[in-house]
């Protein structure tokens, strides 16, 4: 893999990562809050249910990013193999002395 591809990789690698860390954290962070919070039980559920909303919502939205992300190294990835296979034809035909082919 080319150097850039690699800093890709590693940058969606960290992302997933910084993910994964943001959402323990806030369930964590929900959980102790809930347990401390002075508040009845109906209150309690609901607050719960926001929460996890939240959660779900935010949890979407980072994979869709992921997703996007994905194709798009992908796709540099498929034009990089694409590109490095049009210059070996290239070669081959420079080599064999057929050069009519060559634009």
């Amino acid at each position: 893999m080319s150097e850039p591809v690699l800093a890709e990789v590693e940058v969606a690698q960290e992302k997933s990562n910084t993910l994964a860390w943001f959402v323990a954290g806030a369930i964590i962070g929900a959980a102790i809050a809930i347990l401390c919070a002075p508040k009845s039980g109906k209150d309690t559920r609901q607050l719960i249910a926001e929460k996890a909303q939240q959660g779900k919502d935010a949890v979407v939205d980072s994979t869709l990013d992921v997703v996007d992300a994905s194709r798009d190294m992908f796709e540099r990835g498929r034009r990089l193999v694409e590109d490095a296979a049009d210059l070996f034809d290239r070669g081959r035909r420079l080599m064999r002395g057929d050069t009519a082919n060559d634009a």
